[in-house]
């Protein structure tokens, strides 16, 4: 007795998941982190936030910095939003508008009040814990 076309179909079907699934467990065999020694799976951060190789001993961070400071000069205002902003310790977060970053910011760097809401621009510059936000100005 002939298998229906409904059998066939379901047929046909099972032995393309067989096949996909055996070239899942082949790629995964060769793509797998096994036998690979601790240092191929650790990946560093330099002094601009960027993952490199190189160990944080052997990296050349003052041509890093130097590099940042002279490419922040040329850098326009970003725009913001006041996120976050605490009056009794004078520092607060601004969210840039192009991304979910966040930029540290104290009080200092504006000549104005500034308040959870406000739009603001400002320039970014990093300092000894990341980055900061300089020359605030409301919109």
């Amino acid at each position: 007795m002939a298998d229906s076309t409904s059998k066939k179909e379901k047929n046909k079907k099972k032995a393309l998941k067989r096949l996909e699934k055996l070239s899942k467990r082949e790629n995964r065999k060769e793509n797998n982190n096994k036998g690979k020694s601790l240092e191929e799976m650790i990946v560093y951060v330099d002094v601009l936030g960027n993952f490199t190789d190189v160990p944080p001993h052997l990296q050349n961070k003052e041509e890093d910095l130097l590099k940042l400071e002279t490419n922040s000069d040329k850098e326009v205002f970003i725009s913001g939003i006041v996120d976050n902003y605490n009056d009794s310790k004078g520092f607060g977060f601004i969210k840039v508008l192009n991304s979910n970053d966040k930029i540290f910011f104290h009080f200092k760097e504006s000549r104005e009040l500034l308040k959870v809401g406000d739009k603001v621009e400002f320039k970014k510059a990093i300092s000894e814990k990341g980055f900061r936000a300089t020359q605030i100005v409301k919109k």
